[in-house]
């Protein structure tokens, strides 16, 4: 006989529901009739999966997942297994790291990295191979200047008279504001 057939599940199903209706109906007249209904429909649940047979299967759920953890914690081989998991884990990642490295050094040596770099890495391209920030006087007019905003936000509130220590404060918040992209 197993261990399922030998418990009487219809007498422990009728007594859960039993006394889920009785606190239910208690705690609903504390809380109204909502929080009752909900109850009752709560209460009523174990009966219902005993007279669908739902509760053999989830007795046989449970016993399933209760036999996988059990032979999954006491076993050697499966430990070992995730021990090998683990270490190709690892592999996997000093191996990211040691392509990027490679391509960096190459594109150190060749001076030109930019096909060779991943996309949006500029730690990896050189100094000297990077696009000039100054303009040259033939290009003067193709490129637009743009005045300092500092500058010209410290003569705005210089000519309104504000504070020198308010200023600064703000200078410091739009700085670090402008450093994370938040402006």
């Amino acid at each position: 006989m197993s261990t399922y057939n030998s418990i009487a599940w219809l007498p422990l199903c009728a007594g859960l529901t039993g006394i889920g209706v009785v606190l239910s109906v208690t705690i609903g007249r504390r809380r109204g009739m909502r929080a009752m209904l909900r109850g009752v429909a709560w209460s009523l649940l174990p009966l219902a999966a005993y007279l669908t047979g739902s509760i053999e299967m989830f007795w046989k759920i449970g016993s399933a997942i209760g036999d996988y953890a059990k032979s999954f914690v006491f076993s050697p081989k499966v430990w070992s297994g995730i021990a090998v998991a683990g270490l190709a884990l690892v592999l996997f990642v000093a191996s990211g790291g040691r392509r990027r490295a490679r391509a960096r050094r190459r594109a150190a040596r060749e001076g030109t990295g930019t096909d060779v770099v991943p996309a949006g890495d500029q730690r990896a391209v050189p100094a000297a191979s990077r696009p000039a920030a100054t303009a040259t006087a033939g290009d003067a007019a193709k490129v637009p200047v743009v005045a300092d905003t500092r500058a010209a936000a410290g003569a705005k509130r210089g000519r309104k008279g504000g504070g020198d220590a308010d200023d600064d404060d703000m200078r410091e918040i739009e700085e670090i504001l402008r450093r994370r992209g938040i402006s």
